[in-house]
Formats: C-alpha cells, sequence, structure tokens
C-alpha cells in the first residue's frame, strides 16, 4: 500500500492530509524540513511537496535524494527545471510535477490548445490570459498562466499577454480569451477550493506506482488515462 509524506504543512498539506484521509491512503509524516525527515521512511515513501518556491530550490535534492518518488505541486522554479529534472533522472527518483494538479485545469489546457490550434488556420484572432489569486501568492504570473499561454503558443504560434490580479482569497481563476473583429470566445477555469489541486496531487502520487523511474508532468499522464 502507498505511504506518503506532506512537505509543506500549510494550508494545501493540511487539503492533501484530508484528501489522503477520504481516500484511505496512509499519511506517513508531515514535515517543514525534508531534510531531517526519517530516511528510513522517507525511503518507502511518496513525498507530495507544496511549499514556496524558495524551499523546493533549496530542497529539490534532498526530495530526490530521499524519497522513493515525489509529487511537486509547488511552482514558481521552472527557470531552473533542467537542474531538477537532472538531479531526479540521477537519482533514480520518480518525479511528477504540475503548474496545477486540478483535473478540471488539465481538461481546460487540453481544450484552450485545439482552440488555439483552430483558430490559427482560420486567421483574425488575437489571445490574452488574466489569472487572478490570493494575496497570499509568491509568483506571478502564476504556473498555471505560464502552461495555459505555452498551449495558445503551441496552436497560434506566439505567446499571448498575462495580466495577473492578487486580492482577497481567490483560490485560482483563469480566462484565457481569443479576440476577433467580430467576437470573442473566452475559456475560464475557476476554482472553488483548493481541494482539486490536493485530490490531483493524491491521484498523482497514487500513479508513480505504475511508473518507470523518470521525470513527468502530470498533464500528460492524465490525459494519456482519458484516451
Amino acid at each position: 500500500m502507498i505511504k506518503v509524506v506532506i512537505s509543506g504543512y500549510g494550508k494545501m498539506g493540511k487539503m492533501v492530509e484530508q484528501s489522503l484521509a477520504e481516500k484511505n491512503i496512509a499519511c506517513a509524516g508531515i514535515t517543514d524540513d525534508v531534510a531531517t525527515f526519517d530516511d528510513a521512511v522517507a525511503r518507502d515513501a511518496v513525498c507530495i511537496d507544496f511549499t514556496t518556491p524558495d524551499a523546493f530550490r533549496h530542497n529539490y535534492g534532498v526530495l530526490a535524494r530521499k524519497f522513493k518518488a515525489v509529487v511537486v505541486g509547488t511552482t514558481g522554479w521552472y527557470d531552473m527545471s533542467d537542474e531538477v529534472f537532472a538531479a531526479f533522472k540521477q537519482a533514480g527518483t520518480t518525479l511528477i510535477w504540475a503548474s496545477n494538479f486540478s483535473v478540471g485545469v488539465n481538461v481546460t489546457s487540453a481544450a484552450v490548445e485545439l482552440v488555439a490550434s483552430l483558430l490559427a488556420k482560420s486567421g483574425g484572432y488575437s489571445s490574452y490570459i488574466v489569472e487572478k489569486h490570493h494575496i497570499h501568492k509568491l509568483d506571478a504570473p502564476s504556473g498555471t498562466a505560464k502552461t495555459l499561454a505555452h498551449d495558445v503558443e503551441r496552436g497560434m504560434g506566439t505567446l499571448p499577454a498575462i495580466s495577473s490580479v492578487r486580492v482577497g482569497e481567490i483560490a485560482g481563476t483563469h480566462t484565457v480569451g481569443f479576440e476577433g473583429m467580430s467576437d470573442r470566445i473566452t475559456i475560464e477555469h475557476e476554482a472553488f477550493s483548493r481541494k482539486g489541486f490536493a485530490d490531483g496531487s493524491v491521484l498523482a502520487a497514487t500513479m508513480t506506482e505504475q511508473l518507470a523511474t523518470g521525470v513527468y508532468e502530470f498533464k500528460e499522464l492524465f490525459l494519456k488515462r482519458l484516451k
């Protein structure tokens, strides 16, 4: 039976703990300092990391060396993704990462790429993204907005402009707009709470049991399951 260690016991960490309990998956520990976490427990556990960009940048090497597999929901480190991925490959530790683990967001991502590719063929449209989050979110634009921007780029060949809003306790809203001379198409995903992110990360943790060691993006794994 899979065992999960939670790294980062903030709002997301608590939500992951709740999701594990709902799915009868053992929580083998909770830590805010993976470097001091018990090595013997870590060796047989999947770590779900929802910390901060700075914490992950500092800890990714430790995560790769200590745990059987790691699921990373922390964003804001993608500028050093080559070093992070290399560390996990060298350690022989499975890594599943995502800018957003929400099932709905990953379906939205696929839809955005499809619409962008169709509009590129028809011509006459430009694109934009507006993302809104709570005031505690440290990175802007969000990792999800950047992912959606690359979805648009793959379809249309150009990156959209991104606007970021930080206000209140918004869990996360992402709007992708395609503007033409006569009309506008909008695709929007609104998270009602952080629960969708937690549930998706727990799903990813269960996926590690069937994967060969390596680095995987959750979106690819999830969409492959739907085909």
